[in-house]
């Protein structure tokens, strides 16, 4: 057979022949003196032997190292292998379905549902209201979301709860509507200061704690966040932080 009625009788292309050829997955028979490779039922034997393996979903190093044994044991290791990933894939996939089925059944499906349970819970009842600062908040709380594995959302959305009590939800839309009044203002403002301690005394104490953590990926959050706002808003958090790793 030449290398093209192979390929037909395998269901491969040509190309695919000679990548198994280049990877060693394949012999290549010598070329005849009339410069054709003669390929025999052997050569179409393992070339469909390769290509059932990488159907089920075997890496050619797999391959490889399945054709490598002929007792077939290694072939048993790599297909258990390859059963509990596709077994976690499937965990996996069921876990993201029921996700996205209880995004569907919310009447209020928005863009920012998307983040963890708990944290979209917390955010539906943030009181961000029409406050420009409270939307910016709002981003950068879905932002922190989306970084953070599934363990990390959960303690997140913790730390954020004790805002959404009812005492709580009325000095949240004050304290946006302050920093909203600070949108022109210098950061030297005599209200600044004051509503950084005001932001302090706010924030519940496991928030504090995690904010006032010091390091330079604290840092550089900070600094990453507060380009968004105006100097004197910026500055009301500088001092925050400040506040907040002085009381720690």
């Amino acid at each position: 057979m030449r290398i093209g009625e192979l390929a037909a009788l395998v269901g491969v292309s040509t190309r695919t022949v000679r990548h198994y050829h280049h990877l060693g997955l394949l012999p290549e028979p010598a070329r005849l003196v009339n410069g054709y490779r003669e390929y025999r039922l052997r050569d179409a034997v393992v070339l469909a032997r390769v290509r059932r393996l990488a159907e089920l979903g075997l890496s050619l190093d797999e391959i490889r190292d399945v054709l490598a044994d002929d007792q077939g044991r290694e072939l048993r290791e790599v297909l258990l292998d390859l059963d509990a990933d596709l077994a976690r894939q499937q965990a996996a996939i069921a876990a993201r379905r029921d996700r996205l089925a209880a995004l569907l059944a919310r009447p209020d499906l928005n863009p920012d549902s998307t983040v963890s349970p708990d944290l979209a819970a917390v955010l539906r009842d943030l009181p961000t209201g029409d406050s420009p600062f409270g939307a910016l908040d709002r981003d950068l709380l879905t932002l922190i979301g989306t970084g953070a594995d599934e363990e990390a959302r959960a303690g997140f959305a913790d730390l954020l709860r004790p805002l959404t009590e009812p005492g709580a939800l009325s000095r949240c839309q004050a304290l946006y509507a302050r920093l909203d009044d600070l949108a022109t203002a210098e950061p030297g403002d005599p209200r600044v200061a004051a509503l950084a301690e005001d932001l302090a005394a706010h924030l519940p104490d496991g928030m504090a704690t995690a904010m006032s953590a010091a390091g330079p990926e604290t840092d550089r959050w900070m600094e990453t966040v507060t380009v968004e706002m105006s100097p004197a808003q910026a500055e009301v958090f500088r001092l925050l932080l400040t506040a907040l790793r002085e009381r720690a």
